[in-house]
């Protein structure tokens, strides 16, 4: 979600190659491709919804009731919705005991893709408290590991919480210091979004001149390099490259 659907559409464009589209969302939400595959969607904030301008995962669920009663029963809160989009599906906006926001999504509005796979976003990556607490949480409000077709399998690595679909890593849960009522949002509980760049040098050239910034660089991790980037609207990201590509 941006203030400024133009300039975030030229800022991810230069520094993650992405094209956009219109969706029969309206005019206010485009999705992003890369080489004509669908990766995020970015959308216009509405002038009467005091949201703030974030990337947010969505996680697809089969009924957004049931999904949103789940998160009430466990000291989750609800935001926003449910809210029905015609004929593209119903969602809702919520956060997990911790604050972390994220959404549920019931229906499909773009192909059939998903984290971690081709060109769509790297991984996703919880930074809270507790690893432990927020993957019961997310478990029992998602489904997580419930042995359903299509679902998930969910391990310990490297003291992480690993969601893998299909053998691979979609989604890390990391305990470490947060602070919930810090004034700097990268310090809070929250999800990362990590999109993959082939080389970090000239995404992070790109996104500079644009009017970004760097928050922080990590360490290595996946066999490469991230490094946490602020658009000029405020939204924090991650982008990594596989390679281990410099920095500077």
């Amino acid at each position: 979600m941006t203030r400024d659907l133009d300039s975030a559409q030229r800022f991810y464009g230069a520094v993650l190659g992405w094209t956009f589209r219109g969706t029969r969302l309206g005019e206010a939400f485009r999705v992003a491709e890369l080489e004509g595959v669908p990766v995020a969607g970015i959308g216009a904030l509405a002038g009467d919804l005091s949201l703030a301008v974030s990337w947010t995962p969505y996680f697809a669920v089969e009924d957004v009731d049931v999904a949103v009663s789940r998160i009430r029963e466990r000291i989750g809160t609800v935001a926003v919705g449910p809210v029905s989009f015609e004929q593209a599906g119903r969602g809702a906006l919520a956060a997990d005991p911790q604050g972390a926001v994220f959404g549920v999504w019931q229906g499909r509005i773009l192909s059939d893709w998903r984290v971690g796979e081709g060109r769509a976003p790297a991984w996703l990556e919880l930074r809270t408290r507790d690893a432990f607490d927020a993957a019961v949480f997310y478990g029992e409000v998602l489904e997580w590991a419930s042995g359903r077709p299509g679902c998930c399998e969910v391990s310990y690595e490297n003291e992480q919480v690993v969601l893998r679909h299909a053998g691979e890593a979609v989604a890390r849960l990391d305990s470490g210091p947060v602070e919930e009522a810090s004034a700097e949002p990268v310090r809070r509980p929250r999800w990362h979004v990590h999109f993959a760049v082939p080389d970090l040098a000239p995404a992070l050239e790109a996104a500079t001149a644009l009017g970004g910034r760097v928050v922080r660089e990590a360490g290595p991790q996946d066999g490469g390099r991230s490094v946490t980037l602020r658009d000029p609207d405020g939204a924090l990201f991650d982008i990594h490259a596989r390679g281990g590509g410099a920095a500077d």
